[in-house]
């Protein structure tokens, strides 16, 4: 993508002042997209944004309430607590129409955020689908990610993303975001195969736990030879 294609895409990651969001958020910036942190509390949004924004040393990042984030964005990145994500999608649904969102949400139920949780939806991206109906172009990503690795833009993310989705045109354009944020992302079928994609991540949690390391991931192998 040239950067004048770039300069096109406004990004809203609604849960931005989190640290997977703002994550996101950082990589995306530095790589000339325009970028919106979300929040349910504006002054929160914009004291984060302002707050990345000294650590990358420019105006990178503006911050505004969920609403206004998700009104003044063409694609719409929901990075919120599963507790929070019906609620969040509901709020901003009017103004999702005709959007990619790409759902980074994970049913985790705390306390037991290393047991696998498959909600009767079977998967938060599923939910956020039925929700918003076929209006929206929802898109799964980056459930495998760190936000250990993710909280310092200059870091090289050493893992890959699976991507799901029902909208052929939506995963590739999801797939760029995942390449501009400095990771390989691949496209794993239809959004059905998030599930798979979402119940990795508690195992990750507790591989974390178990083996005394942060920030493990996923890699793909197979596909050089």
């Amino acid at each position: 993508m040239v950067d004048n294609e770039r300069t096109l895409v406004t990004i809203a990651v609604l849960g931005g002042t989190g640290k997977e969001g703002s994550g996101l958020a950082m990589r995306w910036a530095l790589h000339g997209y325009r970028v919106i942190i979300g929040s349910r509390d504006a002054s929160k949004a914009e004291a984060r944004a302002a707050e990345l924004n000294a650590q990358l040393g420019g105006e990178y990042l503006t911050g505004m309430d969920n609403l206004a984030a998700a009104q003044q964005a063409n694609l719409v990145v929901v990075s919120v607590p599963y507790q929070a994500h019906h609620d969040t999608l509901v709020s901003v649904r009017e103004h999702l129409t005709g959007k990619i969102v790409i759902d980074v949400t994970v049913p985790l139920q705390p306390p037991q955020v290393r047991t696998v949780h498959i909600p009767e939806s079977k998967a938060a991206a599923l939910e956020a689908q039925a929700l918003l109906g076929d209006s929206a172009r929802v898109v799964s990503a980056f459930q495998n990610v760190s936000s250990e690795k993710m909280s310092d833009a200059q870091i090289e993310v050493q893992c890959d993303v699976l991507v799901t989705g029902d909208d052929v045109s939506a995963k590739e354009e999801v797939i760029k975001l995942v390449e501009a944020a400095g990771m390989r992302g691949f496209d794993a079928g239809p959004l059905a195969n998030a599930v798979a994609a979402e119940a990795l991540t508690p195992v990750l949690l507790y591989m974390n736990k178990k083996y005394g390391k942060k920030g493990l991931g996923i890699r793909i192998t197979g596909l050089e030879s």
